[in-house]
């Protein structure tokens, strides 16, 4: 996408990349299906708030990559556009977040 000159769709699909592994964490950690976007938002925030595997800045990554989607879907909230280096930003924020998140989850499985 990014290639392709699509910087909105590649910050759009960043975050839900982003929602889908918090999905997952929430789902692995709870064994609960969360659907909405604050919900999981929420739900992430405060399962991860004390852990310290997952740093503050990581964390932040799901709300903020929210407000790409939120742009690129309705274009509102507090962006005004998606640059393509705002849009390729996300995009390596989003693999550091989900190959943070699945290395955390393939330790927990492994512990089982």
């Amino acid at each position: 996408m990014l290639d392709a000159g699509l910087p909105e769709d590649a910050a759009r699909t960043s975050y839900l990349a982003n929602f889908h592994m918090a999905q997952a964490w929430i789902y692995e950690t709870t064994d609960r299906v969360l659907k909405t976007h604050r919900g999981v938002q929420t739900e992430f925030a405060r399962l991860t708030r004390d852990n310290p595997e997952i740093d503050r800045d990581l964390r932040a990554i799901l709300s903020q990559s929210y407000d790409f989607k939120a742009f690129a879907d309705y274009f509102s909230g507090p962006v005004v556009s998606i640059s393509p280096e705002q849009a390729a930003e996300a995009v390596a924020a989003a693999r550091r977040f989900l190959a943070h998140i699945a290395e955390r989850l393939a330790g927990a499985a492994d512990d089982c």
